[in-house]
């Protein structure tokens, strides 16, 4: 009975618990795909007379199955973000 219902419907995303589909994968790891091949340019192109170390190695972005991200962290990242934002202005305003 359910053989013929669409695979992105309510009961296809209630069985897997999510509602990626393969264009949602496809997009998931093309992005992952591209910030590795960055990196290797970057780091096969950088001059190391200047020093410095070479852009570690991107992680996978998030997929379905594995851990939400840490919540506390994002808020950190967005008082990170706004106090960065806050100097930028006063150096405007000044």
């Amino acid at each position: 009975m359910t053989e013929h219902l669409p695979p992105d419907g309510a009961v296809a995303r209630a069985y897997n618990g999510h509602a990626w589909g393969q264009i949602e994968y496809t997009a998931a790891d093309s992005r992952d795909l591209l910030d590795l091949l960055l990196t290797a340019f970057v780091n096969a192109n950088r001059d190391p007379k200047k020093g410095g170390s070479p852009l570690p190695w991107p992680k996978p972005s998030w997929r379905p199955g594995d851990p939400v991200p840490d919540e506390a962290q994002g808020e950190k990242d967005k008082a990170r973000a706004k106090a960065a934002y806050e100097h930028i202005l006063a150096q405007t305003k000044g």
